[in-house]
């Protein structure tokens, strides 16, 4: 298999940074090489916005990432590629406004391919294929019918963060994860002008884009039960949340249709900051 190395801070992790991980991967199995405080401080005279831990996690979380290295060599060029244990790459992928003389020279004296995604390769959000039970691929592999019970959460997912990978990861460890995210007119019904931050179909792909998650869904009812035609449709045997999702609506919707309602507690990652959408507006 051909392997494929990106570099960068991935900092601040958004849709424009998981379609080039997309496009990237489909080149063969990717591999991150992501720079370190102190390398991110040295490039661009501040701290990233998002320490190394949490940025790490993030990426790792990312269903097209085969593996994340990390760079703490402050002799290092952002014009070649430091030597990782075990990692021999066959192609650099760069967008192009990190396409530098420099790189190009580099790869060619080191016999790599060297590939360059221009923003047009990255335009869209497109969604990933399903199997006949709605089943989406999961990385590379095709997730053919599960015996795992199924398991949905909904939301708006509006900013994504590592509190939302969390929860995901919590989730699918009780069984097979659909998320449910809000339609843009229900987000704003319940939220108010302003909201949301990020239209339904760029905020859909990037939960898809979670390697917890079987598939991403739009909802298409109103009100605190948006997902209720989803959920009819999906038919899981269990509906999550977390703390601040815990609603009566919620509560009496499962118990009318004997779902299990598990109240998953709003807890970071270990050593990770406690995220949240709403104080991420303009971070």
């Amino acid at each position: 298999m051909t392997t494929v190395v990106v570099m960068g801070s991935f900092d601040d992790l958004r849709s424009r940074h998981i379609r080039f991980l997309e496009e990237a991967a489909k080149l063969g199995d990717l591999h991150v090489l992501l720079w370190d405080d102190a390398i991110v401080q040295a490039m661009t005279g501040n701290l990233p916005k998002f320490p190394q831990a949490e940025r790490l996690y993030l990426l790792r979380a990312i269903r097209y990432v085969t593996s994340v290295g990390q760079i703490a060599n402050l002799l290092y060029s952002p014009d070649a590629l430091p030597p990782v244990e075990d990692l021999r790459p066959d192609v650099w992928v760069v967008d192009e406004v990190s396409d530098t003389a420099a790189k190009r020279a580099f790869c060619t004296a080191h016999g790599l391919e060297y590939r360059v995604l221009t923003a047009d390769d990255l335009l869209g959000f497109p969604t990933l294929p399903t199997e006949p039970d709605g089943a989406p691929p999961n990385s590379s592999s095709v997730v053919r019918p599960s015996s795992r019970k199924r398991v949905v959460v909904t939301g708006c997912y509006d900013w994504f963060h590592s509190g939302h990978v969390r929860f995901f990861e919590e989730a699918s460890a009780l069984g097979d994860l659909y998320v449910v995210l809000g339609h843009d007119e229900n987000v704003r019904l319940l939220k108010g002008e302003g909201h949301p931050m990020l239209p339904q179909d760029e905020r859909r792909y990037v939960v898809q884009a979670c390697r917890y998650v079987k598939q991403a869904l739009l909802s298409t009812g109103h009100g605190w039960m948006d997902a209720e035609p989803e959920v009819e449709r999906l038919k899981p045997d269990i509906y999550a949340v977390n703390e601040d999702g815990d609603k009566p609506e919620k509560r009496a919707f499962c118990r009318e249709r004997g779902l299990e309602y598990v109240i998953l507690k709003r807890m970071p990652k270990a050593g990770l900051p406690k995220r949240a959408s709403s104080e991420l507006r303009g971070f």
